[in-house]
């Protein structure tokens, strides 16, 4: 069955449904002369933010402390259902400190229903419950690693072009049976189209057949984000390479929970889901041409 066929809603569909879920958003900038508050992004479900403190600064980003690189960036990751509004505070170590209250707009997540879902990954045995299981632990593993890697400051770039048959934040309803949420950007395009890393970072996993995810890799980008890579026929790459922007790190497949070839790109700021797609911005148009 082909990847995109086999959704209800049409990759246009999906686009315009993404777009209407963030329309009137755009990136917001919060920095004033003299302020120790330095905050740009996409303040919306799923979007991440970039911020810069005084060096040797505490930053608390809703009461949680925040990692910053030694000259005072840092990241912060908005999850699909992160609550608004949140509260922003900046302590330097001069002994100054400064607050500030964000909004965060929440968004409107469509439904989507994919059928022809085999019967076993619905319904796993004994022995693949043992198998997720293990899967699972090794996930959580890599999504742990908080490197100092300062990856997170290079723009981002999609890994591929196509279709987009999926978006974020989406309701999934598998074979009639509603699941989680989708968390990432599904790209359409023929088993063993390259796939290439968004920005750089080191490999934190590595894996050719996992149940639900078939071939699956993880990028640690530092600082808590990290990007994955599902459903993949080949696995160019092992843990702990290094991995430069651009570089061919596996290839598009149908392995996993899925019903056709295509690229589901993940990313997360530790336990937060981020949109990817906002991070890309639109589709080259030479996806079209595919």
């Amino acid at each position: 069955m082909n990847a995109i066929a086999s959704f209800t809603l049409t990759s246009a569909g999906l686009m315009l449904a993404w777009l209407v879920s963030i329309a009137m958003i755009a990136p917001v900038s919060a920095k004033e002369e003299g302020s120790l508050v330095e905050l740009e992004g996409d303040f919306v479900q799923g979007g991440l933010l970039f911020g810069k403190a005084p060096v040797g600064s505490k930053v608390l980003w809703g009461g949680r402390e925040v990692r910053l690189t030694p000259q005072g960036d840092y990241v912060i990751g908005l999850g699909r259902d992160n609550r608004t509004p949140v509260l922003l505070r900046v302590e330097a170590a001069d002994g100054r400190s400064q607050q500030q209250v964000f909004d965060i707009v929440q968004r409107d997540y469509e439904k989507q229903e994919i059928t022809g879902i085999s019967k076993k990954i619905m319904s796993p045995g004994e022995e693949e419950l043992k198998r997720i299981k293990k899967e699972n632990a090794l996930i959580g593993q890599a999504r742990r690693v908080d490197s100092d890697r300062t990856d997170f400051l290079t723009p981002f770039q999609w890994p591929l072009t196509g279709p987009i048959t999926g978006v974020f934040g989406s309701q999934r309803v598998y074979n009639g049976r509603p699941s989680r949420p989708h968390f990432g950007v599904d790209i359409a395009a023929p088993t063993g189209t390259p796939a290439r890393a968004p920005i750089g970072g080191v490999v934190t996993l590595a894996y050719d057949d996992m149940f639900y995810s078939g071939g699956t890799i993880m990028i640690d980008h530092g600082y808590g984000l990290n990007s994955s890579f599902l459903h993949l026929s080949r696995v160019l790459v092992k843990v702990g390479d290094k991995v430069e922007q651009g570089q061919v790190v596996g290839e598009v497949g149908a392995t996993g929970r899925v019903t056709g070839a295509h690229l589901d790109w993940r990313m997360n700021w530790y336990d937060q889901r981020i949109d990817p797609q906002l991070l890309v911005g639109a589709m080259p148009e030479t996806a079209s041409a595919r």
